[in-house]
């Protein structure tokens, strides 16, 4: 049952018809949260029984009623076999039960509804709308990097009746995806961040790419805001699907000229920047509590998207300044190679949580710009990008350019990808290279000095995060070793 005094997020008697169920066991009062996983399942939730490609939620009922779920939505198949455990609230499809839940939580809601997708950028443009709407009313935002066909219904299923503002991010691999993802989600405004060669394997070139981003502007409401990049090749055709779709307005952002949202200036700090701006007409001086220029550009979108929910322009300006960039997206640490000297600082970027030719660049740059100390290199250790199709290996080489471009001293490189950019390097920036990220660790264990910026960065599947723990581990952040 939902703990004592915790506010519910719904009713017992209410979930049966939006998740088109038939109750086994008596319903509780109500339950606190959703969850399709014991693991993060808290008292009170409602746990869902999702199939998926490695596990079968029903073998974790019982986990779930142990950790303290208040009921959980089965199918019909294993209805019988679990009805001792709990309230059961069975179904003929699970994901299609959490998918009612959602368009029920979509109807209720009285919030000011944003959807953010492209192919760079959209976690952290999510991230940097809950800062600035969460600084003026109660803010409802996808978890991590919840966008796919469970993650989206989920992160619905838990909204709130009571938030003012919802922000939902929309992730796609194939054609069609974002379509039925942002008929749940049914925005008031529509954000593309970017469109770059991802996913290429599923996709015959960047214009279907775009084709398939520009599904999320089909599930506007009437009436809606399209928010667009304006400096990216396929514009022409995410405004032509914008003006096409139920927007009543369409705005556009970045560095082109005739911009809505214009940047005019970027100048990097330490750990934030500042950035001057021509927002709708206005001139903006604010600071963004991150580094890199596409984060600069990423934020004037958050800004029109701010707007267009009725957040006053220079609030939330100023509410950017508290935004920290996400786990493995270019967080920024210090850390130690002895522990009891001060003057062994190297600085580690994280970067590590995905990686397309885009990203890639964009880190490479950020990496450019990195501090370091008179003696101190720019590092970079890279890993494969996937999902790039037959051009992958042609992409990884191309990287070289702005390594080079941006004058990184060493690059360290993991994957079969990575190899062929590794050997178009030029010797003296070759670091070493090792199938897999977690062997980089001891090269990069003993290539590292003081004053050096370390930028780590590759696809998922690449398991760069692995290589970016290992070294945390070896090597503590100055606050946990006092200076000698």
């Amino acid at each position: 049952m939902a703990a004592s005094g915790a506010k519910l997020l719904w009713s017992g008697l209410g979930l049966i018809a939006p998740l088109n169920a038939r109750a086994l066991g008596v319903p509780p009062a109500g339950v606190g949260g959703v969850s399709i996983d014991t693991r993060s399942l808290e008292n009170g939730d409602l746990f869902f029984a999702i199939t998926g490609d490695r596990a079968d939620g029903h073998d974790y009922v019982a986990a779930a009623f142990e950790r303290g779920a208040a009921a959980a939505v089965v199918d019909e198949a294993h209805a019988d076999a679990l009805k001792h455990l709990g309230c059961l609230y069975v179904v003929k499809d699970v994901l299609k039960a959490m998918e009612g839940l959602a368009r029920a939580a979509r109807e209720r809601t009285r919030a000011g509804v944003i959807a953010v997708t492209g192919s760079v950028g959209k976690t952290s443009t999510k991230e940097a709308l809950r800062c600035v709407l969460g600084a003026v009313g109660a803010t409802h935002a996808s978890e991590k990097s919840f966008n796919n066909h469970w993650g989206v219904p989920l992160m619905l299923a838990r909204l709130p009746e009571d938030a003012a503002y919802a922000v939902f991010e929309i992730g796609m691999n194939h054609a069609g995806e974002i379509a039925a993802l942002v008929d749940m989600v049914r925005p008031h405004v529509a954000v593309v961040t970017n469109v770059a060669p991802v996913h290429l394997e599923h996709f015959e070139n960047v214009e279907a790419i775009a084709r398939a981003k520009a599904e999320i502007f089909g599930g506007l409401v009437e009436g809606g805001v399209a928010i667009l990049n304006r400096d990216v090749s396929t514009f022409p055709l995410l405004e032509e699907a914008a003006r096409e779709s139920a927007a009543a307005h369409v705005l556009t952002f970045g560095e082109s000229d005739g911009a809505d949202a214009q940047l005019l200036d970027y100048d990097p700090q330490e750990t934030s920047a500042l950035v001057l701006a021509r927002v709708l007409g206005e001139e903006l001086l604010f600071t963004v509590g991150g580094l890199g220029k596409h984060l600069a550009v990423n934020s004037l979108a958050v800004l029109l998207a701010a707007r267009s929910v009725g957040v006053d322009t220079r609030k939330a300006a100023d509410a950017l300044a508290a935004f920290a960039p996400p786990k493995g997206r270019g967080a920024r640490e210090k850390l130690r190679l002895d522990p009891a000297f001060a003057g062994s600082e190297f600085l580690l970027i994280d970067e590590s949580y995905n990686a397309n030719p885009a990203s890639m660049r964009a880190a490479i740059d950020l990496l450019g710009s990195a501090p370091v100390a008179s003696v101190g290199r720019r590092i970079a250790a890279l890993g494969d990008m996937l999902e790039l199709g037959p051009t992958s290996p042609d992409l990884h080489r191309a990287l070289a350019e702005p390594l080079q471009k941006n004058r990184i001293d060493l690059v360290f490189a993991a994957g079969p990808l990575c190899r062929g950019l590794y050997d178009a390097l030029p010797p003296a920036m070759q670091g070493g290279w090792a199938p897999e990220a977690l062997e980089l660790e001891p090269l990069l264990s003993h290539a590292l000095c003081p004053g050096d910026a370390l930028m780590v960065k590759g696809s998922n599947g690449s398991k760069m995060h692995a290589l970016v723990a290992a070294l945390k581990q070896r090597f503590a952040a100055p606050a946990q070793n006092p200076e000698a």
